[in-house]
């Protein structure tokens, strides 16, 4: 048995639930916060059969895609009054990560 936890961005979050729910496999999910830009985040939990593992990483990686955002490089609160605002700058958002664990013992009560 595996354990997937997979960080997937909130504008993708829908249509790996749908997904998921579609196909059968449970799930839990943790609403979380991404560091760098502060953006919501969805954690998800999800146990599996180790034949399982590679048909949910395909969920995940068809329905989570990158995209650019553009960013300011300080936010206005940080800047002193009449200092020069840099132009915006595009970075790389969205997509998922996951992390495959290996589950020894799984227990229901």
């Amino acid at each position: 048995m595996k354990l997937i936890i997979a960080i997937v961005h909130n504008r993708d979050k829908n249509r790996v639930v749908e997904d998921l729910v579609r196909s059968g496999f449970k799930f839990t999910i943790i609403g979380s916060t991404g560091g760098f830009l502060r953006e919501g985040n969805t954690t998800f939990l999800i146990g599996v059969e180790d034949s399982e593992k590679d048909m949910v990483l395909k969920l995940i990686q068809q329905n989570c895609k990158a995209r650019e955002q553009l960013i300011n490089v300080l936010p206005p609160d940080a800047s002193p009054v009449g200092t020069f605002v840099p132009n915006p700058i595009k970075v790389p958002v969205g997509g998922a990560i996951a992390w495959v664990i290996n589950v020894d013992q799984f227990e229901r009560f």
